[in-house]
């Protein structure tokens, strides 16, 4: 009898060897897929602000409309997240009027700043395919420097009496850098 049991425990590890084998060979037997713009290069770091976008569409036109469309929207958002948390971090190590207000008043002109940085975008990368259904895929990869969103900073606060009396244009660039840097080690791409 135990050696009735120990053949069934042998056959059913053998089985079960068997089976993760067969799995194993699915995997030799696909195609891995390239995804454009992948890198270090095409990604944000402490000097750069990035983003890459597909856009799909049976007019070559549109594809690329959406995609330039997306991959702004992403900027922004990044660019965004960034301000938001180096606003934060600057009135937690200031002492400013109204803590609220000026925070209110900073996120509503990095608003503008956003709007108007990703207008000033380089294009560092664009890939076109054509699809065997007809669509066009166009690729985008594109960027803005932080020297660019910090001038916009600066002078969406010149502009502002209220910002100007709270602001301290080199604590303000420090956290920046800082917030940068800390993105691009949180990310490895140092």
């Amino acid at each position: 009898m135990k050696k009735l049991h120990l053949i069934l425990f042998v056959l059913s590890l053998a089985a079960i060897g068997c089976k993760s084998k067969k799995e194993i060979a699915k995997i030799e037997d696909s195609t891995e897929i390239a995804i454009p713009f992948s890198g270090k290069q095409y990604e944000n770091n402490k000097d750069f602000f990035r983003a890459k976008q597909v856009g799909e569409s049976s007019d070559l036109a549109t594809a690329k409309k959406i995609a330039e469309q997306n991959a702004k929207a992403e900027m922004a958002g990044n660019i965004n997240a960034v301000i938001k948390r180096v606003t934060e971090q600057y009135t937690n190590q200031r002492s400013v009027g109204s803590k609220k207000d000026f925070e209110n008043k900073f996120e509503e002109m990095s608003r503008e700043v956003v709007r108007l940085d990703v207008k000033d975008v380089r294009v560092i990368g664009e890939k076109l395919y054509k699809q065997k259904d007809g669509l066009y895929s166009y690729w985008i990869a594109i960027e803005s420097s932080k020297e660019t969103t910090l001038a916009g900073v600066y002078d969406g606060i010149s502009k502002d009496a209220q910002l100007q009396l709270d602001f301290d244009k080199y604590k303000f660039e420090q956290i920046f850098n800082d917030e940068m840097n800390k993105y691009e080690k949180e990310h490895g791409l140092n």
